[in-house]
């Protein structure tokens, strides 16, 4: 049985989904179907047949949490035209491998992607500068737990910041990583906080309950930012 979407929040204007890992966000040459803008779109000509939907974020494949789409053209170029102005907090929740020392950070470097799409850190002439911050939350001998923000939205941005700090995420094998307790990559779009209009949305992606079982941290921190 298909599973339905889980939706954050929705209006007129926008559809907000908390997007399960191992789903591409939009198809490719290989992969139209099984996508979440194919589930958003199937859901909202269900109610209104001729209405279209517009992908304003995406997370990588592996990656589960808050993806935004809009309900018209217009509101998807001002979402994106604007969209460091208007996500004004783009948080998510990393498990990574090894316990890390320093309990918080800017990463900041300058990203390329080669012909294998691979995305590396470069020089600042021919890269896309990107920043993260992390804060740790817990850690173990083997696992830490890491709440990040990202003030740049570059490609795998966390994901090779974290791996060149030595501590790949956990499942990421792209990068580096050797352990996979979750079977799935350890990234998760957590919260965001849109400033738009006269709208401001606190938006919260529910945590994966396999999370809890590696950290109960996660637990607080849910309540936290919930309430």
């Amino acid at each position: 049985m298909k599973k339905k979407m889980d939706i954050i929040y929705e209006d007129k204007e926008l559809l907000i989904i908390n997007k399960p890992a191992k789903l591409l966000t939009v198809g490719t040459d290989k992969i139209k179907d099984h996508t979440l803008y194919y589930e958003a779109s199937d859901y909202v000509k269900k109610k209104y047949p001729k209405n279209k939907i517009f992908i304003v974020n995406r997370l990588d494949k592996d990656t589960s949490g808050i993806v935004v789409f809009a309900k018209n053209e217009e509101v998807k170029k001002e979402l994106q035209n604007n969209w460091n102005q208007i996500a004004v907090v783009r948080e998510y929740l990393a498990i990574v491998e090894g316990k890390v020392l320093k309990k918080q950070g800017t990463l900041k470097s300058y990203l390329k992607e080669d012909k294998t799409l691979r995305v590396y850190e470069t020089t600042e002439s021919n890269g896309l500068l990107a920043i993260t911050n992390y804060e740790v939350i817990s850690s173990t001998k083997v696992y830490s737990l890491l709440r990040i923000t990202i003030e740049t939205g570059r490609k795998n941005q966390i994901r090779v910041q974290l791996a060149n700090m030595g501590h790949p995420i956990i499942g990421d094998k792209k990068y580096g990583a050797v352990k996979n307790p979750l079977g799935r990559l350890g990234l998760h779009a957590s919260y965001m906080k849109l400033n738009r209009k006269n709208d401001k949305l606190d938006l919260f992606a529910k945590i994966p309950k396999e999370w809890k079982n590696m950290f109960e941290e996660v637990v607080t921190y849910e309540k936290n930012i919930r309430y």
